[in-house]
């Protein structure tokens, strides 16, 4: 498929797990995607494993960092000559019982999830397009559904989707269509990070809602992505797209 042919996509989070998948998605199918990280490394990895009709160029910054937000935006815009997608992917993962949660995990989760998704939507919307624009948001099946031990991340995660759905009203005048997407359980590295689950903590809810599907692959959560992003999306705004391999059904 070439949905993505002459189409501008800034991407966070492109390098690692799923915002790496969905770089490489999306340069297959022939986008130009201008993708920020904070690990060269990372970053290096992603381009190496991309292929295909389009081209990726790479930026490091911290989403959380307005100055730098605003200047991966300029130079996106410098890179590419515009913006038609931004998808935001960039985040981090802490599991903290609530005894133990202190100011610092609230304040970088919610720097990183939440104000650094807002300030690339604000800044993006300052390029995309009328009537063709598109924001896709990384959220969590935490923002909707209770997990022990994560209270701040699924606060966090929360913020997203309910900033994701009031944006899309706000801009559905412009014709700019804003989709929430929400993972469940995916083999990224954020989920591998011996952070998430604490070895102390009694763990047996997460056994009542495995994914019937199993763990998803982050390449899974690229289609979806992709799919929202593209034309084949084109009547979808203001609905959070629930990718969790049957978890909470």
């Amino acid at each position: 498929m070439h949905r993505f042919e002459g189409v501008r996509v800034l991407l966070t989070g492109g390098g690692s797990g799923i915002g790496r998948a969905t770089a490489v998605r999306l340069v297959a199918e022939g986008a130009e995607v201008f993708a920020v990280d904070l690990s060269k490394e990372g970053l290096e990895a992603t381009v190496a494993a991309c292929s295909g009709a389009g081209r990726i160029v790479t930026h490091r910054a911290d989403v959380g960092d307005e100055t730098a937000v605003v200047e991966a935006v300029g130079a996106a815009v410098a890179a590419l000559g515009g913006i038609d997608v931004l998808v935001n992917v960039a985040g981090i993962h802490r599991a903290t019982p609530i005894d133990r949660l202190t100011v610092e995990d609230l304040n970088r989760l919610f720097t990183v999830n939440t104000v650094g998704t807002a300030l690339f939507c604000r800044e993006a919307l300052r390029q995309l397009p009328d009537g063709t624009g598109v924001i896709v948001n990384v959220a969590s099946t935490a923002a909707a559904h209770g997990n022990p031990y994560m209270t701040a991340y699924a606060a966090s995660k929360g913020a997203v989707l309910g900033f994701s759905l009031s944006l899309a009203a706000e801009v559905a005048h412009r014709g700019i269509r804003v989709v929430p997407v929400s993972p469940g359980t995916v083999r990224t590295p954020l989920t591998a990070n011996p952070r998430v689950l604490p070895d102390d903590l009694d763990t047996s809810y997460y056994a009542r809602i495995r994914p019937p599907l199993g763990a998803a692959e982050p390449e899974q959560i690229a289609g979806v992505i992709a799919f929202a992003a593209s034309r084949d999306g084109s009547y979808l705004t203001g609905a959070e797209l629930r990718v969790d391999g049957g978890s909470h059904i």
